[in-house]
């Protein structure tokens, strides 16, 4: 894979272009930032893309603190100009969250991993579905899942995939793929698995399966926000990092 080239679609497609998650959210681009802002609560909202300097970055952070007046997050990246933003924005009251490596494949380069013994991938793309999914990651991940539960119901016919990893009837693993129309490019999300049943290749397998689909339906790169404990299971399966990422948030006033 061109990683530089695909981190020059990453960034005009998934940044600069990204489209609206769903039909409460509207996208706004100036000329030098694009931020999507949602009428309800459970939407993500906040700033995606910048095109920022030294002489402009200061007034840009001011101008969305006053825009938001709820939960928002400026989505940082390491190649982002200048090169102590992350600096202005704690500067100005955000709060930094996780890094993540950004990690990206061509579908049709990511191997096929089927499950360990036992296991059954299943595609969960049901109300059904979304709440076993998300119940599993409030058990992993120790988070109320309620904002995004509600986010992935209310997503647009076509645009998820929600698959479980299931054993003796009990879910072990939940992710999901969010779909961008108009962009070459398609999302793996979640990836929570069971503590007793990481390092058995279950996730691998769930990835693998992701990638089959999306290829199915034409997309050409899936791409990850991958944690520490997920980067070194993605390589193996042949992603690459084009970038890390930061989400700054900001709580209501």
């Amino acid at each position: 894979m061109d990683t530089a080239a695909a981190l020059s679609a990453f960034d005009q497609q998934l940044r600069r272009e990204l489209p609206p998650g769903d039909s409460a959210t509207a996208v706004e681009r100036e000329p030098r930032l694009t931020r999507h802002v949602s009428t309800v609560a459970h939407s993500w909202q906040g700033v995606v893309w910048t095109d920022l300097d030294e002489s402009s970055a200061d007034a840009a952070i001011a101008a969305e603190l006053s825009r938001f007046t709820g939960d928002y997050e400026w989505k940082l990246y390491s190649h982002d100009q200048p090169a102590d933003l992350a600096d202005r924005l704690l500067a100005a009251g955000l709060v930094a969250d996780e890094l993540e490596a950004v990690m990206v494949a061509e579908a049709a380069e990511v191997p096929d991993f089927g499950p360990p013994a036992g296991v059954d991938i299943i595609d969960a793309t049901t109300p059904e579905g979304i709440v076993k999914a998300t119940d599993l990651h409030e058990r992993v991940f120790g988070k109320d899942m309620g904002r995004l539960r509600a986010q992935l119901l209310a997503a647009a016919p076509g645009t998820l995939d929600v698959v479980l990893a299931v054993a003796d009837g009990e879910v072990v693993c939940a992710a999901r793929t969010d779909y961008y129309p108009g962009t070459d490019f398609a999302g793996l999300w979640g990836g929570g698995t069971l503590e007793e049943w990481r390092g058995k290749g279950v996730y691998k397998a769930v990835v693998s399966h992701r990638a089959r689909r999306a290829q199915a339906r034409g997309v050409r790169y899936l791409q990850v926000d991958a944690l520490p404990t997920s980067e070194p299971i993605l390589r193996r399966a042949g992603f690459s990092k084009l970038t890390t990422t930061r989400p700054f948030t900001a709580r209501p006033r």
